[in-house]
């Protein structure tokens, strides 16, 4: 059975008693799934620490830290000032210039994505996605980036290709398969996935 409570002596016994455990069975159900989603993921991924300083970076994430197109990695808005207080003004991490046009970004982006780096991919996803950095809007590709960021084990694209699929943004609208990408994401612990 679904909850672990009972077992049945046989598909005959299964029939006469299951009218009488069908509503605790659901409940118990309900809570293992709960278990299960809940017990892991406590510990957040290994992108949401500042490589420079290690420390956390507050939530929400994308409002505290900048991403670096050279290395894929996201720094701290502490850590980048004190870069910029020092006089260094290119990337912080790995000390490479930071491309001033769109262009620039988006090439650096392409590299690393030649390279089969999951950020990458998904940040390349995100572009096509909401049509940034000179790329023109093609929900579509922006899928099947997020799908192949995922498979090389990106937790945002995961996260992402969910989004996907509850809203029906360049696949057809399926609020089951977007629970199950929440709730992988959420087990390798995505924040917002919970």
């Amino acid at each position: 059975t679904a909850c672990r409570l009972v077992k049945y002596c046989g598909v005959d016994c299964q029939r006469a008693h299951r009218k009488r455990h069908k509503k605790t069975c659901k409940q118990r159900a309900a809570e293992l799934q709960d278990e299960q989603v809940y017990s892991q993921g406590h510990k957040r991924p290994e992108g949401e620490f500042c490589p420079l300083c290690t420390l956390p970076i507050p939530l929400p994430v994308n409002e505290n830290s900048l991403f670096e197109v050279c290395c894929m990695k996201r720094i701290c808005l502490g850590c980048d000032l004190a870069a910029q207080k020092r006089g260094m003004f290119d990337c912080a991490f790995c000390r490479t210039p930071c491309p001033d046009s769109d262009d620039g970004k988006l090439k650096m982006i392409q590299a690393r994505v030649r390279k089969k780096d999951p950020q990458a991919i998904d940040m390349l996803g995100k572009k096509y996605f909401f049509g940034s950095l000179g790329s023109q809007k093609d929900v579509r590709r922006a899928v099947e980036l997020f799908t192949e960021a995922a498979e090389l084990g990106s937790i945002e694209a995961l996260f992402d290709l969910g989004n996907a699929y509850f809203n029906g943004f360049g696949v057809q609208e399926d609020k089951g398969k977007a629970y199950e990408l929440y709730k992988k994401a959420a087990m390798q612990g995505h924040v917002l996935s919970r």
